[in-house]
């Protein structure tokens, strides 16, 4: 063997070594879970079909999901067996068109591209509600950034920055360079007058730098007058006593009513089960113990789940979040959970933690909503009336409106990898007081 081969094939194996010992930790501690066949309802399933010769992923026809009609199944997303990887960073050259200002201020506002409004201020009365996740860029012109940096950042700021939260927006095709030159040309022309200094602002609402916190205030969420999921759990009070075809009720096995039977067990909940070897939330364990006690069939995200997981939890009201994330099983479910939370999927290649991490986008504004901070416990008010959408929703379906905003198709309700994050997010409530049905 020549020198050079030994020497390279030396250097490979070492290199294998050194990740596969990596891997192989990672591993230990964190095991895949095993396949689901999910047990939801269709429209929560998230599967992909040709319909009229086209790919599509069948989703909620209710808004906000209906707004979303593109199939993103190209993009990574957080299944455990998808090997997609998103694409490395990428640097073009900057076009040699003339940048137009006005097309560029266009583009900077368009809800088809972004809009880019949502994370960065600038100037104009029209500019309602900006966000504040990314630099205030009032001014920017100001600062004499050389044109071809500003092209590079907007094109894929990756190759600027180590780890950005902006979107390449080139790499992933959502602007073009003759597009990212308009949008540099109309960044040049933000200058202050002074310079460096924004012009005066007339509405402090407009601005998130000075736009009041009010925390939101529906009342007592568990009043029925107030928060109309309080009456939908009415409908699981006559589903607990009626006999399912295998003429078993839930009240046959849980004596004295749900009050005492099931006083303290979603405080406990998401949790492993060796029986199905992977965590489930209360919702993930009613799609297979309902049918198998009582053969009533409770799919996730069915009213008849949802009514039932709101009773079991509201017997825990009060008490305080205790998730098992100690035990091998937990443990290594919180972890790939963890895992998930900081993966970076979709066609805007984002992570759960760019918007709930305080040292990104957590506690700043995303347009006009305060994005919640998720170490402050984000799952104890968990199902939900949903205010803007009139009507119940878990947390496994907040997740998955989640994911079509960063170009990727949801999972089914029920996924394995949904329960992981769950787990991992609601570590984060531990030792506070579950209150359900909550109210936002």
């Amino acid at each position: 063997m020549r020198p050079k081969q030994a020497l390279r094939q030396l250097l490979v194996v070492a290199a294998l070594l050194v990740l596969g010992c990596a891997l192989g930790a990672e591993q230990r501690e964190a095991p895949i879970s095993p396949r689901w066949t999910s047990r939801s309802i269709p429209e929560a399933r998230g599967e992909v079909k040709e319909i009229d010769g086209k790919r599509v992923q069948i989703r909620y026809r209710e808004e906000p999901f209906s707004t979303f009609t593109v199939n993103y199944e190209q993009w990574p997303s957080y299944v455990y067996t998808d090997t997609r990887t998103f694409p490395r960073p990428n640097r073009v050259p900057m076009p040699g068109v003339k940048g137009n200002p006005r097309q560029g201020r266009e583009l900077f506002m368009s809800r088809t591209k972004g809009p880019c409004t949502g994370c960065h201020l600038i100037p104009g009365d029209d500019i309602w509600p900006a966000g504040s996740v990314g630099p205030d860029l009032s001014v920017i012109g100001d600062r004499r950034l050389p044109d071809q940096y500003l092209f590079d950042f907007i094109w894929d700021a990756r190759v600027v920055l180590t780890n950005p939260t902006m979107t390449p927006w080139g790499t992933v095709g959502i602007l073009s360079p003759e597009e990212v030159v308009h949008i540099v040309a109309f960044l040049q022309t933000l200058k202050g007058n002074p310079a460096f200094v924004p012009p005066p602002e007339k509405d402090p609402t407009r601005n998130p730098h000075t736009r009041p916190r009010i925390p939101p205030y529906y009342g007592d969420n568990l009043d029925a007058a107030t928060n109309p999921a309080v009456v939908f759990v009415e409908g699981a009070l006559a589903a607990w006593s009626s006999r399912g075809s295998a003429g078993k009720a839930c009240a046959d096995c849980h004596a004295d009513g749900p009050e005492k039977a099931m006083k303290g067990v979603a405080a406990k909940y998401p949790r492993y089960f060796s029986a199905y070897g992977r965590v489930m939330s209360v919702g993930d364990f009613l799609t297979v113990h309902a049918p198998e006690t009582t053969g009533r069939a409770m799919l996730a995200e069915s009213a008849d789940n949802l009514q039932m997981t709101m009773l079991i939890k509201m017997q825990s009201n009060g008490m305080p979040v205790n998730v098992d994330i100690t035990s091998p099983e937990a443990k290594a479910a919180y972890e790939r959970g963890r895992a998930l939370y900081f993966k970076r999927v979709g066609q805007r290649n984002h992570a759960c933690a760019d918007c709930h991490e305080t040292d990104r986008g957590g506690g700043r504004y995303a347009g006009a909503r305060l994005l919640s901070v998720a170490r402050d416990g984000l799952t104890k008010h968990f199902p939900l009336w949903f205010m803007a959408y009139r009507g119940v929703w878990d947390i496994r379906k907040r997740f998955q409106v989640c994911m079509l905003p960063l170009g990727m198709n949801y999972l089914p309700a029920d996924a394995p990898e949904y329960a992981d994050l769950e787990l991992y997010l609601t570590a984060f409530d531990n030792g506070k007081p579950v209150s359900v049905p909550g109210i936002r």
